[in-house]
């Protein structure tokens, strides 16, 4: 590349100084530095600084914080973030990267310093806003934003890792067993209604059987009663019923018919 010449990649801003001032913002592309057309000439220093605008990762380790019940706490937390005012950049603080580190390790130390042991156990996340929403509106004066601020790690003194794996151990027990314990109620509770099912369906089909039985019966009857009642008023019509049986009677050759033998045994005693 000619020595009077400066290139700004994609992904970065260019800062003109002309003499050490700020001049302005230079998109990227190709640009000419400002050269002698004649000796003797005085021309200004033209200074391009490189600034990257694409978005970066910073990582926070090892802050050891103090929480409300004072329980030290070594905390892992990184940063994304990106330039987006490159003139208030470089302006406005010596080292953006430097001040975004102070900036989150603060916020964390705030935040942490408001919260109980139990409470940023058990809402991590929390933890991570609150840093963010602490940390994005400093930023902004200096052209950086803040995109995230994760609590990646969270280490504890000795003693007390060993009595949260005991909790947390006993925590995913009582779960599981909870999880047993509905799954088999849940099943029972099934079991149950399909045996209620089954002896209402059962007590119904007996009771529709003893109904179609008791109404068979007083059909029976009501015909029975019908004839007696035709026989009552035609005595012809039981005459011709006892013939019809005599004639089925005699069909029949084991069949024996005894028809008024002490009647005949008087009328021939008297003779």
């Amino acid at each position: 590349m000619n020595k009077n010449e400066m290139i700004i990649h994609s992904g970065f801003r260019g800062l003109r100084y002309s003499d050490g001032r700020f001049d302005r913002v230079l998109e990227p592309g190709r640009y000419e530095l400002p050269k002698r057309r004649f000796p003797g000439q005085r021309v200004p220093r033209v200074e391009i600084v490189p600034v990257d605008v694409r978005e970066r990762e910073l990582n926070i380790k090892g802050q050891e914080i103090l929480t409300a019940d004072k329980v030290a706490v070594r905390v892992n937390i990184i940063t994304h973030f990106r330039v987006v005012d490159p003139e208030a950049a470089l302006e406005q603080v010596a080292d953006y990267s430097d001040r975004i580190y102070s900036d989150v390790q603060l916020a964390a130390r705030r935040s942490l310093a408001s919260m109980t042991l139990e409470a940023i156990l058990t809402n991590r996340n929390q933890l991570s806003e609150d840093i963010l929403r602490d940390v994005e509106g400093v930023s902004a004066g200096y052209g950086v934003r803040i995109i995230r601020a994760d609590v990646k790690d969270l280490v504890f003194p000795g003693n007390l890792q060993e009595i949260m794996n005991r909790v947390l151990t006993a925590q995913r027990m009582a779960e599981a067993q909870m999880v047993e314990a509905r799954t088999r109620a849940e099943r029972e509770a099934l079991e149950a209604t399909s045996k209620a099912e089954s002896t209402r369906m059962a007590a119904e089909a007996d009771a529709e059987a003893k109904r179609i039985r008791a109404d068979a019966e007083v059909d029976a009857l009501r015909r029975l009663a019908a004839g007696a009642e035709a026989y009552a008023q035609h005595p012809a019509l039981l005459r011709l019923r006892e013939l019809e049986t005599l004639g089925a009677l005699g069909a029949n050759a084991s069949a024996r018919l005894y028809i008024g033998f002490e009647k005949h045994s008087d009328q021939l005693g008297g003779e």
